[in-house]
């Protein structure tokens, strides 16, 4: 089954390709310019000063110089968007007007489901929109006591549930949806009566523009204030970012995006003119969504109260982006308001100049700490070493933990080295308690610089003639990768004499091995932390970084 399913899509694949210019598909993101054969832009990741972003239309491959990446059409959008795989192929499937139904494996009843469910949210979207324009009193809520402006109603597909309990049952049963089928899609309650009644509807549209589910909001008293769509066949709240679908275009312009806490934050912030906000909607970050998020940009704004609850969600956050290599800061100046649509009412300008006045999420949280401790007392220093040694563990640039290490070093009064020893002693009794659960790293994940080097490698392998030089890299089968090869060896190294090519490789070859140790040695050095000191383990571990660090 899995190898049925493989080929047809692969065969959905090639029939997208063959439809689709890759030329048409970059250029709806990328300005190009003819350069000989190939087209020629800037990075769509803004990462360069000069055009380095090339397309091959002969060969139907990209390559991002500035910012090491290459493939296809489907990485490309992968990349751009950051969606995953299904996510891309289902765009460029709707783009090129492929019936993907036609080469899925999968259970055809489950896709019929997932289809049916999709038009009854599309229709359910449209009536409740119909819904606001005939409610009078409703639309006074909307434009003007939620201060809504008619275009950002229509961006959002901003509606209004009626009250009756069996307003849209009705609606939809006329148009042939069984009860079933709206139950599937969200859209009823336990009574399966409408889920929501008489709230103002925002819907759910995921990063494909198709609508998977609703939040609502109740217009006059209720509880909850705010109703959400359940887990179903199509919503997945670990993986939804609300905003996202209008937001991503502008993040991967400005480079940067602002998380919020509240869904009307995230509409209020793109009419305010910072369209780059998204929100987890009803949910605490999670590591999917982070990653999402840093496949478009690596510059994360926080916009978080400063109670417990939004000190709490950053430290989550700055674990998990930790993690990931990726620096968060916080956006925290709000004049007084409590959140940033309360800003945004009041002056829409503050909210602007408050997301570019951020400061780096560790020094929010440690002067959060701080308001909250006395430090005048020893028990109060001790809660405060507590935490910020927590925080600090989570940073992995060795100069940056320096920095903050001396920091609460000084804010406490202590030598540092009394600090990092209770950092010691805090993560050796961690990993102790942790130790049966411990996971070695993964080693398969090659840093930025290591990747760089083995395509220009293996470029000059292939395409070079290089026979003096012996080039330890397995020869790729694929045919969009050895397209990608050969576009950079074009662009990098085809002006080379073979004696320069032979030159270039031995230098490439011994930074390469110089690279691979570094991280083989980095990754040693991050299982190192994780064991006891007085271990087998330990010890075993420390050989192996010794004898690496010897080899010349």
């Amino acid at each position: 089954m899995v190898v049925c399913y493989t080929i047809y899509m692969n065969d959905a694949k090639e029939e997208i390709k063959s439809r689709l210019a890759i030329e048409d598909v970059v250029g709806q993101y990328v300005e190009l310019k003819r350069a000989g054969r190939n087209l020629k832009g800037h990075s769509p990741w803004g990462v360069d000063k000069t055009p380095s972003f090339m397309v091959s239309p002969e060969k139907g491959i990209w390559h991002d110089f500035s910012a090491n990446k290459g493939g296809d059409i489907f990485s490309f959008v992968m990349e751009v968007e950051g969606i995953d795989f299904k996510e891309a192929m289902e765009k460029l499937a709707a783009q090129a007007g492929v019936d993907l139904t036609k080469y899925r494996g999968g259970d055809p009843a489950v896709a019929r489901k997932k289809a049916r469910a999709k038009e009854a949210l599309a229709l359910a979207t449209k009536y409740y929109q119909a819904c606001l324009v005939r409610d009078k009193t409703v639309g006074e809520y909307v434009f003007y006591k939620r201060n809504l402006h008619r275009t950002t109603v229509q961006e959002f597909k901003i509606g209004y549930a009626p009250g009756s309990g069996k307003a849209l049952v009705n609606v939809l049963g006329k148009r042939g949806y069984t009860t079933e089928e709206l139950d599937a899609a969200g859209l009823l309650n336990r009574f399966k009566i409408d889920l929501f009644r008489d709230r103002m509807t925002v819907p759910f549209i995921d990063t494909t523009g198709n609508v998977i589910g609703f939040t609502a909001r109740v217009i006059k008293d209720g509880e909850p204030k705010y109703l959400n769509t359940p887990e179903t066949l199509l919503f997945n709240k670990s993986k939804f970012i609300f905003g996202l679908y209008q937001a991503k275009e502008f993040i991967r312009r400005s480079g940067y995006v602002v998380i919020v806490e509240g869904n009307m934050d995230v509409i209020s912030s793109h009419q305010a003119g910072v369209k780059e906000a998204v929100a987890t909607s009803g949910t605490a970050m999670t590591e999917q969504h982070i990653k999402a998020l840093s496949n478009l940009t690596s510059d994360i704004r926080l916009a978080y109260d400063g109670d417990v609850a939004g000190i709490k969600a950053t430290e989550r956050a700055i674990m998990m982006a930790g993690d990931l290599g990726i620096d968060l800061t916080v956006i925290s100046d709000y004049h007084g308001a409590k959140d940033p649509d309360e800003l945004i009412q009041k002056d829409p300008e503050l909210w602007q100049k408050a997301v570019e006045h951020r400061v780096p999420a560790v020094d929010w949280l440690l002067t959060k700490y701080e308001e909250d401790l006395n430090l005048t007392t020893a028990p109060g220093k001790r809660k405060y070493s507590d935490v910020a040694l927590k925080l600090i563990s989570y940073i992995k640039d060795e100069v940056e933990r320096a920095s903050y290490e001396k920091k609460v070093a000084e804010k406490l009064g202590v030598e540092i080295e009394v600090l990092r020893e209770k950092g010691k002693r805090l993560e050796n009794k961690l990993s102790s308690s942790t130790k049966k659960y411990y996971k070695k790293p993964k080693t398969d994940v090659k840093s930025d610089e290591l990747k760089k080097l083995e395509d220009s490698l293996l470029a000059i392998k292939i395409y070079g003639g290089v026979t003096e030089v012996q080039i330890p890299l397995e020869v790729p089968s694929e045919e969009t990768r050895l397209s990608e090869l050969e576009l950079i060896f074009n662009q990098e190294h085809e002006d080379l004499s073979d004696y320069d090519s032979g030159q270039e490789a031995s230098e490439l070859l011994a930074r390469y091995q110089a690279e691979l140790k570094k991280q083989e040695i980095d990754v040693l050095k991050k299982e190192l932390e994780s064991l006891p000191e007085d271990s087998a383990e330990y010890l075993e571990v420390l050989g192996k970084i010794s004898r690496l660090q010897k080899k010349t």
